[in-house]
């Protein structure tokens, strides 16, 4: 719809009149404008260059900036955020949610008829979700027409009047959001019912002894860390945006070590000051930044499944029971965890989220790990890569590996984790039993004790 792919066959209309793009610069023209998920933002030029970018305003020969920052003054002023933003702010100063609020001032700015949304709250927490929920019902109003890109569902039935649905690139069908509910929606987009959305959890009697264990940890964030993760179960940790969720896990994989308190991995006292050393012990971290942290995008599927085995030097892989090369390996689980690429040697960067987050996901699985870490697992993938991830990881804790799970998405957490820690302020402030509600994380995460009748 943006231009940015010819289509094949078929036809586009707009306000009823039939249209052709070869390039994206002939739709936004023609009023269609795209937020990617990926922002098209230049990080080390002002909002007003950014905003204009190929379309400056002259005077005669040359730029007009005072023009310029008069335009862009009146664009953030219309999304309300003109006391927060000014037009000659570097996008590398502004936060990813006022970067979204540069991108809808700059769609705004070419007389937008249609506005596209590319899974717009994928990095926003919960507060910033919320002022662009209002941002987008704001345009509506105006007139606009908007097309929502999401895998959440949640914000499906609250900003919506009609979803379509599609799958593996076709069509399965469009619903007027009133008619239907997440039990439709889920079995249209995965061909199942919601109750087998998530595979069933693990039996308490077949969980063996703890693989993680730690005592009194502390960071200059966190503070008395007590937590086991047992050999076959899942153990979720919930929380609200800056509650420590993430900080826990960097603590235990190494990126900012525990500076008090102990930790033991199968049994045994250990000091992990890195990450090297976490791989060493048999550790891996499935990152909630796939492709800053978890990828190298430039590089191919098979390179970037070898990253974490190659770093293993002799003795470690003989400890890990690695014997066969690596590349062997990683081909056995690029098949094992269902990724779907055209070949091993092509660039992970091409691969949808859901098939790099597999890869990064082979990549642990290519050390032995008996321990591995998932913050935010299915964060930007849609919902039947989500359902294939969740089986891995069931999978994997049936074969007696400890996970733990974080994420922000309160029904992964319940429908996924054998148990629930609940963060608040870089503390563990509760422990829920397997599926507990909605309302008793809340409650913890906001300072409160449910009763044993509102933790399920």
């Amino acid at each position: 719809i943006a231009g940015a792919h010819h289509p094949t066959s078929g036809t586009i209309e707009l306000e009823g009149a039939p249209q052709r793009f070869d390039h994206p610069q002939d739709a936004q023209q023609a009023g269609i404008s795209i937020i990617y998920q990926e922002f098209n933002l230049l990080l080390h030029r002002t909002v007003a260059d950014n905003i204009f970018l190929g379309r400056e305003p002259r005077k005669g020969l040359l730029v007009d900036r005072r023009e310029m920052v008069r335009r862009t003054e009146e664009l953030l002023e219309q999304v309300d955020v003109g006391d927060s933003i000014s037009p000659n702010d570097l996008v590398r100063d502004l936060s990813v949610a006022q970067q979204q609020e540069v991108e809808i001032a700059k769609a705004l700015s070419q007389d937008a008829k249609v506005l596209i949304m590319d899974e717009p709250t994928a990095s926003l927490s919960l507060a910033e979700t919320e002022t662009l929920f209002e941002r987008v019902r704001d345009l509506r109003d105006r007139g606009l027409a908007i097309l929502y890109i999401s895998h959440r569902l949640t914000e499906i039935f609250e900003l919506t009047d009609r979803i379509t649905v599609l799958k593996d690139g076709e069509l399965v069908g469009t619903v007027t959001t009133a008619e239907v509910t997440t039990e439709d929606l889920v079995r249209m987009m995965v061909g199942r019912d919601l109750s087998h959305y998530y595979p069933p959890r693990g039996n308490p009697e077949d969980f063996g002894d703890p693989r993680v264990r730690i005592r009194g940890g502390a960071t200059d964030f966190l503070a008395d860390i007590d937590l086991d993760v047992r050999a076959g179960e899942v153990v979720g940790v919930a929380g609200l945006e800056g509650s420590g969720r993430t900080e826990l896990a960097e603590a235990l994989f190494g990126v900012e070590p525990f500076t008090a308190g102990t930790v033991e991995i199968d049994g045994t006292s250990q000091r992990i000051r890195s990450p090297r050393e976490a791989i060493r012990l048999g550790m891996g971290f499935i990152t909630e930044d796939r492709k800053g942290q978890g990828l190298v995008l430039p590089r191919s599927v098979l390179e970037n499944g070898e990253l974490a085995v190659r770093s293993m030097d002799k003795d470690q892989r003989a400890e890990r029971d690695i014997t066969r090369p690596s590349g062997e390996i990683v081909r056995e689980l690029m098949a094992q965890v269902d990724l779907r690429a055209a070949n091993l040697g092509m660039e992970v960067r091409f691969l949808s989220g859901g098939n790099q987050q597999k890869v990064v996901l082979a990549k642990w699985l290519a050390t032995n790990a008996g321990v591995l870490i998932f913050d935010e697992p299915t964060r930007g993938i849609d919902v039947g890569a989500k359902a294939g991830i969740h089986e891995l990881i069931r999978d994997l804790a049936r074969e007696g590996l400890a996970v733990l799970m974080i994420s922000s998405e309160l029904p992964e957490v319940i429908g996924m984790s054998d148990r629930v820690l609940v963060m608040r302020e870089g503390r563990i402030a509760g422990e829920l039993p397997a599926d507990p509600s909605e309302e008793a994380i809340m409650l913890v995460a906001t300072g409160g004790s449910p009763t044993n009748e509102e933790a399920v």
